[in-house]
């Protein structure tokens, strides 16, 4: 477990890079950014002619990373009925393509991630106990950037040299480039840092970078306060801006509609007339913010 952009596909890459498996694939899968509808086809596979479309056969993501190691990034969006189907592929270590009626057997190491603290989703009843304990054989938890500045300077250092391109001189960065990055609270963790970097080396003509180069894309605000109005209404603070506006708007709309729903992300989707990838977006980007919309919805 750990926060978005504190490195969990990385460390998975590098847990299958200096495994026994290294030689085999290594297939890393977002179970929030897949259709709810076609994850278990995608994730275990499917015959010809077994559903509308299906005009060929696929083998699925865990027979594609046989020998290999397979990563289900944010596994607490999978829903609750494919989670059963995941925890029979764990215990018998074989797959049943949608269609076929014969088992196939796989051998993949399977690496779950989660932004989300997966025990608290069990106890609301969002994740099986039984797949939650099949899973944490050996858990391990990625901190926030903030939690662990010391690493600033060496991750930093390995970025530049990863996006420094072709340039004859690479720039390096100022002791008081570094303080600046030091300084800084991360809420978007190493990919926020990367994205710093990057930029940067834009700014950077010569052979350094200066504080001047290192640019935040804002800085972190607390929640706006709310204040009363004449006609018993709210409105935000002087320093609420459209933009949070517009979110907040945004959020409430998502946590009314999934609520009518009972849930169901299909439906919430298809009711608000976005797809169900930008649902999830949406959704992660609540609880970036520090709204987990879904818990409260179920509460």
């Amino acid at each position: 477990n750990g926060p978005t952009g504190t490195g969990k596909e990385v460390l998975a890459r590098t847990i299958h890079n200096n495994s026994a498996r290294a030689a085999k694939p290594f297939i890393a899968i977002n179970c929030a950014a897949l259709p709810e509808t076609m994850l278990e086809a995608l994730l275990f596979g499917h015959q010809k002619g077994a559903f509308t479309g299906a005009s060929s056969g696929g083998e699925g993501f865990f027979r594609a990373a046989d020998g290999g190691t397979i990563l289900l990034d944010e596994i607490a969006e999978m829903p609750v009925q494919l989670q059963a189907k995941l925890l029979r592929v764990l215990q018998e270590r074989e797959v049943v393509p949608i269609g076929a009626s014969v088992p196939q057997r796989i051998d993949v190491r399977v690496i779950a991630c989660a932004n989300r603290d997966l025990q608290d989703e069990v106890a609301a009843g969002r994740f099986r106990s039984d797949l939650y304990y099949r899973l944490a054989v050996f858990p391990l938890t990625t901190k926030r950037l903030a939690e662990r500045r010391q690493d600033i300077p060496a991750l930093a250092a390995t970025m530049i040299l990863r996006h420094a391109g072709n340039r004859c001189t690479i720039p390096w960065p100022t002791a008081e480039a570094i303080d600046a990055l030091g300084r800084h609270d991360w809420p978007g963790n190493v990919r926020e840092l990367e994205n710093v970097i990057q930029r940067a080396l834009l700014f950077a003509a010569g052979d350094t970078i200066d504080a001047g180069h290192i640019v935040f894309d804002r800085a972190v605000t607390p929640a706006p306060i709310m204040r009363p109005t004449a006609d018993s209404g709210t409105v935000a603070n002087d320093t609420e801006t459209l933009g949070n506006i517009v979110q907040m708007s945004e959020f409430a709309a998502i946590r009314e509609t999934l609520r009518a729903c009972g849930g169901s992300r299909i439906e919430t989707a298809r009711r608000l007339g976005i797809s169900e990838r930008t649902l999830r977006y949406r959704l992660a980007k609540a609880r970036e913010q520090g709204e987990d919309i879904t818990r409260t919805v179920s509460a």
